[in-house]
């Protein structure tokens, strides 16, 4: 395998343009391994989580939200972003128990996603949550969501068709589906090691 070194590019200045609440925008002049010069823009975000509850009968929770920047209502496994030193798996919990009220008995951590690599410093960590008890939601100021409860198949069928958009849910969903064929393994730990 030939080495990777021709493709890393080295940070010659960096400029913050956009600093808001909880995202950064940044131009870099940036030096190809060749020497060659150019810009790049991204955003600095602090990260996320996705979870994917299973009830006990095999169905998920999902969310419906609207998302401003697309001017529409898009079908979601429950998400947010990492508080400032909180860790991944305390974001997963609090996530889940704030949008949805439920609460996991049991966790899996399944990876890492990014899905705007292009542009962003953003990553997705992919938890599964299972054992689920259900709670009171403590939704954010100005947060407004919807619960649905769907089987795996009926998911499925969405993606299809082309009416599931979102790239978390649809990775999450490509996860889900690889663990229950038994190709892709998950190690299960208990809420209480993740407090």
């Amino acid at each position: 395998m030939q080495g990777e070194d021709h493709l890393v590019e080295t940070t010659v200045s960096s400029d913050e343009v956009y600093r808001g609440h909880f995202l950064t925008l940044r131009r870099d002049q940036i030096a190809q391994a060749d020497g060659t010069r150019a810009g790049r823009e991204y955003v600095i975000h602090p990260g996320a989580v996705v979870i994917i509850p299973l009830l006990d009968d095999g169905r998920l929770v999902l969310e419906r939200q609207y998302r401003y920047p697309l001017q529409q209502v898009l079908l979601e496994f429950p998400a947010g972003k990492l508080d400032p030193g909180e860790s991944r798996w305390a974001a997963a919990m609090r996530e889940l128990a704030e949008e949805t009220g439920f609460r996991a008995r049991e966790w899996a951590c399944a990876g890492v996603l990014h899905n705007a690599a292009a542009y962003s410093t953003e990553f997705i960590e992919i938890w599964f949550a299972r054992g689920l008890t259900a709670g009171e939601r403590h939704l954010d100021p100005g947060e407004v969501i919807d619960l649905c409860l769907m089987t795996e198949d009926e998911l499925a069928a969405l993606a299809a068709r082309g009416e599931l958009t979102d790239a978390k849910t649809l990775i999450g969903l490509l996860w889900l589906q690889n663990w229950r064929a038994g190709r892709w393994s998950l190690q299960w730990q208990s809420a209480d090691t993740g407090r």
